[in-house]
């Protein structure tokens, strides 16, 4: 299991991509998960490779992926990543029964599409998939209902701070979840903290990722303080729990 770091969480450092990638090369992260296509993959690709870093996925939003399909194709192609990540769909699509049924075919035909070209697709989720519909949420609908061609990268951060126990959601998509975001909070506040300063169970989560087959953890910091130090220590703190958990 393999330690990323998504690159919004240091976007704040004002860098084009390529200083970036540089930031991250020479920390413990084993890789880059990026916040969306960039404006030149030809340039991105170059730094990767002249890195000792590798990309993990690509979060695209779900209406570029709808109108631009072949341009996410080419940037995918040029950066020889296989993994593209809806980044968030809003409310309505989970407010009832039905509208997840919609998501989840949506979900579904996007996914068909995407593998059509060798490539696949990973939801990734917030808070508002957890709508509660008695016995199950629409996140846990979004799971049965969605097809094959669809996987998930689980915030574990988010599922968490809804009240719900991430251990058991990846249990569940034990084989559908190749990617993890590692993410800890403040539950009161619904923000984002540094690696173990939060409510989150870190390293229980991380432990039960690698049970679920994940290939990657990669951890996310919606706005720390310092972008440099929270790379470093993220970075660090993540690496010694996946060692910890064994690899």
């Amino acid at each position: 299991m393999k330690t990323a770091i998504q690159l919004f969480t240091i976007q704040d450092r004002n860098m084009p991509l390529p200083q970036l990638i540089d930031a991250v090369d020479g920390t413990a992260f084993d890789g880059i998960e990026l916040a969306t296509i960039p404006d030149n993959p030809k340039a991105a690709r170059e730094a990767i490779e002249s890195s000792d870093v590798s990309i993990a996925g690509m979060h695209v939003r779900s209406d570029t992926l709808e109108s631009e399909l072949g341009s996410v194709v080419a940037a995918s192609e040029t950066l020889d990543c296989d993994t593209v990540v809806i980044p968030y769909l809003n409310d309505r699509h989970f407010e009832s029964e039905a509208a997840v049924r919609e998501t989840a075919t949506y979900l579904s035909n996007r996914g068909e599409r995407l593998a059509d070209h060798g490539l696949r697709l990973l939801y990734h989720n917030h808070g508002n998939e957890f709508t509660d519909f008695g016995e199950e949420t629409a996140f846990d609908r979004l799971i049965e209902e969605t097809n094959r061609h669809v996987g998930y990268e689980l915030d574990i951060g988010w599922a968490s701070s809804e009240g719900i126990d991430p251990l058991a959601i990846l249990e569940r998509l034990e084989g559908r979840c190749p990617m993890v975001h590692v993410r800890d909070m403040n539950h009161d506040t619904h923000t984002s903290v540094e690696l173990g300063d939060g409510d989150v169970d870190v390293f229980e989560s991380v432990q039960a990722a690698r049970n679920a087959g994940c290939e990657w953890v990669v951890y996310e910091h919606d706005h720390p303080d310092s972008a440099a130090d929270s790379l470093e220590v993220g970075g660090r703190t993540l690496l010694d729990m996946v060692e910890r958990a064994g690899g």
